[in-house]
């Protein structure tokens, strides 16, 4: 029998690159350390336990691209979306599972099949050396002990411990009638021209009502084992906005060196969004890191001129997170480029979610797999859900000349993440599409080449 593959951890990214791996015919040895070693945030020691929601979010695979995943990793014979299939529970057009049930059907599985060997242990330290085939699938909750090995292992700057996320807008939802690109003082940095940011203009009286409305906006607080204090470099916008009400003017909204080509008058606040993927697709508002609720944010947010249609890849946030600089430090495998024997999955990678988890599992487990038999593999083509995962993981983030990756945030799937159609969509009398109608058949259009390329890739990969 080949030496086995060594997965550290049991959630849903381990546990799907398990199965993975088991079904292409290779042995596994999965480690989890509840059963011996506790979290804060999980309540069993059954494998890929569901901690927050029970939801997978949209089963829509014509418009949702996490509909789209669902339907590439039913294509692969996901284990995880079988539990959550066979343990459905109403929830309209939303894939949700009876948590318990879903978490026992993962864990029977894995254990009854003849490759799979699991362990209840925590991992201290790195893998010992003969481990030659390992995933690192630990998680947003990896052990104190392990991360700190991480942090030691892979620099300073390359694992995270605090995550403040700062919206991100979908560029094409922008209304540039308001907005105009321009870099302050028309700087041009590396890599740019000078008109580098989406700026969005504030009046003095849009200024006043916009700060009103953060402070008084519904806010989370940190949980217990959250436990990470504010740092000044990371503020969230609403505590700058406490600080004093011109505090924002002065920081990350300051309207200095800024020139609006759609009015004469200066403005008196702006609001910067700088892109965020090599794609050009997605834009970040810059220091607009929040603890503020999602419903609070999109409803204060689109109050600022151009972005009042805005669509959100993601919305704002900060919280305890445990993840890597993914595209500084890994390969296109998710392997680490100083020690290719280690591969990561799920969100210690930087994705979000429990299906991204579990799609990212998959393909770790996938490339393992073919990797200890021999077998040439590459990742999904970036057309496709899994494969536009993978792409903003390893390598679709924009860089800087010196510093690589920059601002690198754990992302959800999301339709800004993949390449462009090559053509325009048309109406089938070939007349212009506008507004709602050409969105949905935008995406209509990805989702059915994103069929095409995964059977495709399918077909290839054996």
């Amino acid at each position: 029998m080949a030496t086995p593959v060594h997965i550290i951890g049991g959630g849903l990214a381990g546990s799907e690159a398990a199965w993975q791996i088991a079904q292409a015919g290779a042995p596994v040895v999965l480690h989890e350390m509840r059963g011996v070693r506790g979290t804060d945030a999980h309540k069993t020691d059954g494998l890929a336990e569901l901690v927050c929601s029970n939801s997978f979010r949209s089963d829509d695979a014509d418009f949702n691209a996490v509909g789209i995943l669902h339907r590439e990793m039913r294509a692969m014979n996901s284990l995880v979306m079988r539990a959550a299939d066979a343990h459905q529970v109403p929830a309209g057009g939303a894939l949700a599972v009876d948590r318990d049930g879903f978490s026992q059907a993962v864990t029977a599985a894995l254990q009854a099949h003849e490759l799979i060997h699991i362990i209840r242990e925590e991992i201290h330290e790195l893998p010992p050396s003969d481990w030659d085939n390992v995933i690192i699938a630990t998680g947003p909750l990896t052990s104190p002990a392990l991360a700190e090995r991480l942090a030691a292992l892979t620099g300073e700057a390359g694992l995270a411990f605090f995550d403040a996320i700062a919206p991100i807008v979908h560029r094409e939802s922008i209304d540039m009638d308001k907005a105009w690109f321009q870099s302050r003082y028309d700087k041009a940095g590396p890599g740019g021209t000078g008109a580098d940011y989406i700026n969005c203009p504030m009046t003095r009286e849009e200024y006043e009502r916009f700060v009103d409305a953060l402070i008084a906006g519904d806010k989370t607080e940190f949980r217990e084992w959250e436990g990470t204090p504010y740092f000044d470099g990371c503020l969230p916008i609403e505590v700058m906005a406490e600080r004093g009400r011109e505090t924002l003017r002065h920081g990350p909204m300051k309207p200095f060196g800024l020139t609006n080509p759609h009015r004469t008058e200066k403005p008196y606040a702006v609001v910067q969004l700088r892109q965020d993927n090599a794609l050009g697709t997605l834009y970040n508002m810059v220091g607009f890191q929040t603890k503020l609720r999602h419903g609070a944010q999109g409803a204060i947010f689109r109050t600022i001129p151009g972005l009042e249609g805005a669509e959100f890849a993601r919305l704002g946030g900060i919280h305890r997170n445990t993840y890597l600089n993914s595209p500084k430090l890994l390969d296109g495998a998710l392997r680490l480029k100083t020690q290719p024997r280690l591969r990561f999955a799920g969100q210690i990678t930087g994705c979000e979610g429990y299906v991204e988890s579990a799609g990212v599992g998959l393909i770790a487990g996938r490339l393992a797999a073919a990797e200890r038999l021999g077998r040439p593999l590459a990742a999904p083509p970036p057309t496709t859900a899994i494969g536009a995962l993978v792409n903003h993981i390893v390598g679709g983030h924009v860089t800087t000349i010196d510093a690589g990756p920059r601002s690198f945030q754990p992302m959800n799937v999301n339709f800004g993440l993949f390449p462009p159609l090559e053509a325009a969509v048309t109406a089938p009398d070939r007349k212009r599409l506008r507004g709602p109608e050409k969105a949905k058949a935008k995406k209509l259009a990805l989702s059915q080449r994103a069929a095409r390329d995964l059977s495709a890739w399918l077909e290839g990969s054996g």
